[in-house]
């Protein structure tokens, strides 16, 4: 990975064959960022995405082994259990341009990954909501 800092915002250049999300959440946490917004766009392989199931409360879950462009990464970052937590949706493209997307809980990058991360300044955290079965924003002070 290679990184520019200026200000709140950190421009992370994800390398071939590297994981995102743990990548993305080591830059978290070297820089302290524990609430904020993320975005990308680049080329993945190996993507691990879901969509959450509201009766079962769980997530059902597909591997897409072939290069994909990635369109779209939106996410946001708040402390979960003390630590950094990215929780991001993705949009997808093929080689016949149709478009694919979901949860997302990890992918490798196949040729670029291009993210910005922006700090900000909250104490936003995520607590297990029982009724809904995930951990979601507590906005309190």
């Amino acid at each position: 990975m290679k990184i520019l800092k200026m200000g709140d915002d950190i421009l992370v250049y994800v390398q071939k064959n590297e994981l995102v999300m743990d990548t993305l959440t080591s830059v978290c946490k070297k820089y302290e960022v524990y609430n904020g917004q993320i975005s990308g766009i680049g080329a993945v392989k190996e993507v691990d995405l879901g969509t959450f199931d509201v009766k079962s409360k769980t997530y059902f879950k597909k591997n897409l082994t072939d290069v994909h462009e990635l369109l779209s990464f939106q996410g946001n970052i708040t402390l979960k259990e003390n630590n950094p937590f990215i929780h991001a949706h993705i949009t997808l493209g093929n080689h016949d341009l149709e478009v694919k997307g979901g949860h997302l809980f990890e992918m490798t990058v196949a040729v670029v990954g291009e993210f910005i991360i922006r700090k900000i300044d909250s104490n936003i955290f995520r607590k297990l909501d029982k009724n809904i079965g995930l951990p979601v924003w507590c906005l309190e002070n």
